[in-house]
């Protein structure tokens, strides 16, 4: 166990108990320090303080017990693991497509959580008093790419608030069907949970709607490939960077399909698979059989850029895209242009 200690002086009288205390403690959230106060883990001059909304007392001392991390409830696994960099308060990796982050209904073992407890073992210093990883944002299922974790406390309050701030360059590769028009633009929607169906994410059809969150993305077709048909100029496909300012569930997914451009093999928002294009001969065959055969959303995270949350440190990421996009890529860009 480990007790945090502070003083409180005149200029800290009358403040809330719990928000207090998560300004003395970096490593320390407010709800945490709420829990921790409630559970009985704050003494004041030698006393119980059980209520987070009491008043600080100018010259009291304060003694916060923080207990032993529990241990996680889902079951470490030994599974491979691409690690681009680690120390004692994160660890960023490049994830493959098709490993879930999290355990949930239908998929309890195997996911990223799982192989981050086997590896982290015993170096987790607790996240809300748990000893387990602290995810900070997510990549689905089928999205390949950098992500991090934070393994401190400390680690996952700042990069919480550091992802809040949007103070994160992120960018994402994706080869969608046709190419977004015009080729470089910024979207700005919100997003909300679509009406029709509970597991897609939507941009609501009322401009003035106030469902959802806003939503920021922007756009850039490094390269098109292909002739959606014959005379238009319009290209078959694009490989397309997007970078975030915000991170909503979906949101590169739902963006380039509002705009006209679904990722391929997207089984969400493409409506369907492949790419429709005009040409003929074996190239075009092969890269028309490899983005209809492709299986998942094709997004790669390729950059993820932020501050150090411990040292401030700035550290920057990349992570090439894996075969199977690769190989879409290769296909496309042996397709005849117009």
């Amino acid at each position: 166990m480990e007790t945090l200690t502070a003083e409180a002086t005149e200029e800290d009288a009358g403040a809330r108990l719990d928000k207090w205390l998560s300004e003395q403690f970096e490593a320390l959230s407010r709800s945490r320090a709420k829990a921790l106060i409630e559970a009985g883990a704050l003494d004041v001059d030698g006393a119980a303080e059980t209520d987070p909304r009491a008043k600080i007392v100018a010259g009291a001392a304060y003694a916060l017990t923080l207990p032993d991390p529990e241990p996680a409830a889902p079951e470490p696994e030994d599974l491979p693991l691409d690690i681009l960099f680690e120390d004692q308060d994160l660890i960023v990796l490049n994830k493959s497509a098709g490993m879930a982050v999290h355990p949930a209904p239908g998929v309890w073992s195997g996911t990223l959580v799982n192989a981050l407890l086997h590896h982290c073992h015993g170096s987790l210093s607790g996240i809300g008093g748990v000893a387990r990883p602290g995810i900070v944002h997510r990549l689905d299922k089928d999205t390949s790419g950098v992500m991090l974790a934070a393994k401190s406390e400390a680690a996952h309050v700042k990069l919480v608030e550091t992802f809040q701030a949007h103070d994160i360059d992120r960018a994402y590769f994706a080869v969608t069907r046709g190419a977004p028009r015009p080729l470089a633009g910024r979207v700005e929607t919100r997003i909300a949970r679509s009406t029709a169906d509970r597991k897609k994410m939507a941009v609501p059809r009322d401009p003035a709607s106030e469902a959802g969150r806003v939503a920021v993305t922007h756009y850039k077709a490094l390269e098109t490939y292909g002739a959606l048909d014959k005379g238009s100029g319009l290209p078959a496909a694009a490989l397309v960077e997007c970078r975030l300012e915000t991170g909503r569930t979906h949101q590169i997914r739902v963006h380039m399909a509002h705009i006209g451009a679904p990722l391929i093999g997207d089984p969400l928002y493409g409506k369907q698979r492949g790419v429709k294009s005009f040409g003929s001969g074996p190239a075009f065959d092969r890269a028309v059989q490899t983005a209809r055969a492709f299986k998942r959303q094709a997004l790669h995270a390729a950059v993820l850029g932020f501050a150090h949350p411990i040292t401030g440190e700035a550290l920057q990421f990349e992570a090439p895209p894996p075969a199977d996009f690769q190989a879409l890529r290769d296909a496309l860009r042996a397709m005849p242009g117009p």
